[in-house]
């Protein structure tokens, strides 16, 4: 009863398991879009005729199935399988059924983006039916900034340009907008930013970590590379650098019996000066000290 009335969606889950039902359910306001995630033991859902007439949605939806897929029925003999990992781009009031393929919990995120001609550039979406989204070369910058507004949606500079980006990749995908346009080339960047930023926070501590190396993993070059931190608030260099120093903050305050060159040489810097002018600047003291404080901030 609750699904009909908070969501929208009719909930299935036999008598049986109800008692052992467990879950969770977290959304966050980003921009004009919605993030949304869910955790819960496993059940039969569907969005019916009645539930889009009583709880319209109208948005375009950008799910991320992160654990325990299953059958996904759009009508017509259309059924695709999801399996962990997998993404579907679709219209939030068109009918569906969700089967769960054999798992007992499921864990499920989905950014919604309110229909705007506008925003998705004419692109039309009201007749997406949920497809699961095929792997191409837009996949790892679309998968990276749908990361970036999922999980870090309190720390994103411009909350309404990544919203923007992410359904203009989204309606791009789905082969109603031109890769070519202004548009959609500039949330292609954005992706790509947020995806570098995913393989530094992976390899920081490797002191030999180059924009070389981030660009070759990216499928791009090294100008490509810096052209996409153009608009950030940091260069590629300085992105890193605070990565770093945020990780030996961490380190020298939960390892407190690890030296202070350990830790520099753990966090990726190659050059002890480097590291102590680096963190005096963020904390306005030396590692030594900060540690000595007991400081957290």
């Amino acid at each position: 009863m609750r699904g009909k009335s908070l969501f929208g969606v009719t909930i299935e889950l036999p008598a049986a398991k109800r008692s052992a039902f467990k879950g969770s359910f977290q959304a966050h306001r980003v921009g004009s879009a919605v993030t949304s995630e869910m955790r819960a033991s496993a059940y039969h859902v569907s969005r019916t005729e009645a539930d889009i007439a009583r709880i319209a949605g109208d948005s375009l939806c950008i799910a991320f199935q992160v654990k325990g897929g299953g059958l996904l029925d759009t009508g017509s003999d259309r059924v695709q399988s999801f399996k962990d990992g997998d993404m579907a781009i679709s219209y939030s009031d068109l009918p569906y059924r969700a089967t769960p393929g054999g798992h007992d919990e499921f864990h499920f995120r989905v950014i919604t983006v309110p229909f705007d001609q506008e925003l998705m550039l004419g692109g039309q979406t009201r007749d997406l039916l949920a497809t699961r989204f095929t792997e191409t070369a837009y996949a790892r910058p679309f998968r990276a900034l749908f990361n970036a507004i999922s999980e870090r949606h309190a720390h994103l500079a411009n909350p309404d340009a990544e919203v923007a980006h992410i359904a203009r990749l989204a309606v791009m995908a789905r082969g109603r907008l031109a890769p070519g346009m202004p548009e959609v080339r500039a949330a292609l960047r954005s992706g790509l930013r947020y995806a570098a930023e995913e393989i530094m926070a992976r390899d920081k501590h490797q002191q030999k970590l180059t924009p070389a190396k981030v660009a070759l993993e990216l499928g791009i070059s090294v100008r490509q590379l810096h052209v996409v931190f153009e608009h950030a608030e940091l260069t590629f260099a300085r992105t890193l650098a605070s990565m770093r120093i945020s990780e030996a903050r961490r380190l020298l305050v939960e390892r407190p019996a690890l030296p202070v060159t350990e830790v520099a040489y753990a966090c990726g810097f190659d050059s002890l000066a480097t590291f102590y002018r680096l963190f005096a600047g963020a904390y306005g003291i030396a590692p030594g000290e900060f540690r000595a404080s007991g400081s957290l901030h």
